[in-house]
């Protein structure tokens, strides 16, 4: 028989009966195992991350068991594949719709650098039109590296404090981006 771990209570002070933490760990814990990520797939990558959601890897043990098809309703994006560079505006459209907070992740080659396609037509990485939180490098990577992306997104959601994206350093970083 496995043992269980639970997961470490945030930081606070207990005593009898009662425990007591702050707002934003309390509010960090339940936002990192409740993501709901929306799957931008336009190529083989798209196919490993179904193995992810398949029965064997099984990602709804990390919280994200519902993938969201809406933007106004996923606080995750999970860019997978191939981006042309006509795809892009789509992209970024997809990525403004999405209620705050929303982390971005890049899955593949592909989406992280244009991967072996330096053509004209192909967007040379998402992080051009959008903010990246974490990259998950592979060609096509397995399904273990995008249970691990989403796990580093867990933690940022984690440890994130609730007024960071009110910040002066947040609003230049999408000003950087024509984001207002």
């Amino acid at each position: 028989m496995k043992e269980v771990t639970i997961v470490e209570a945030p930081q606070g002070h207990s005593g009898s009966g009662f425990f007591a933490t702050s707002f934003d760990e309390a509010i960090g814990l339940a936002r990192s195992y409740s993501l709901w990520p929306l799957p931008f797939a336009t190529s083989c990558c798209g196919i490993e991350f179904m193995a992810t959601m398949g029965a064997h890897y099984d990602i709804s043990r990390f919280g994200s068991e519902r993938p969201s098809f809406s933007p106004r309703q996923a606080d995750l994006l999970m860019v997978m594949g191939t981006i042309a560079k006509k795809m892009a505006p789509v992209v970024k459209q997809v990525y403004l719709q999405m209620a705050e907070p929303r982390w971005v992740m890049a899955v593949g080659a592909c989406a992280s650098s244009g991967g072996i396609f330096d053509t004209y037509s192909v967007l040379q990485g998402i992080d051009r039109i959008i903010p990246v939180d974490v990259y998950v490098p592979g060609c096509p990577p397995r399904p273990e590296q995008i249970i691990d992306g989403l796990m580093h997104i867990q933690h940022l959601a984690q440890n994130e404090k609730l007024r960071r994206r009110n910040t002066d350093e947040y609003s230049e970083l999408l000003a950087s981006y024509n984001i207002q």
